[in-house]
């Protein structure tokens, strides 16, 4: 089943990589330099207009500096008991 872009599900993912960024004191445009992106690319992602792919997301969080499995570990947290 695949999520849309305003799911509750969805919502938490955007939330959970957002916070991440803003507690490793980067912003957008940190980000999206380190992906070689534009700034709205980020924009896009966290504001809910777009998707990220598997890869993405693997991308994304390394861009935070962050392990992609540890921040998978806190999604399927937040998730937990989520049956949207």
């Amino acid at each position: 089943m695949r999520d849309t872009l305003r799911s509750p599900r969805q919502i938490k993912l955007r939330k959970l990589l957002r916070d991440c960024r803003e507690k490793r004191g980067l912003t957008q445009a940190d980000v999206a330099a380190r992906l070689n992106k534009p700034q709205s690319f980020v924009a896009k992602y966290e504001g809910g207009e777009r998707d990220l792919s598997a890869i993405e997301f693997i991308d994304v969080v390394q861009a935070l500096g962050l392990e992609p499995v540890a921040v998978m570990r806190q999604l399927l947290k937040v998730l937990d008991g989520d049956t949207t």
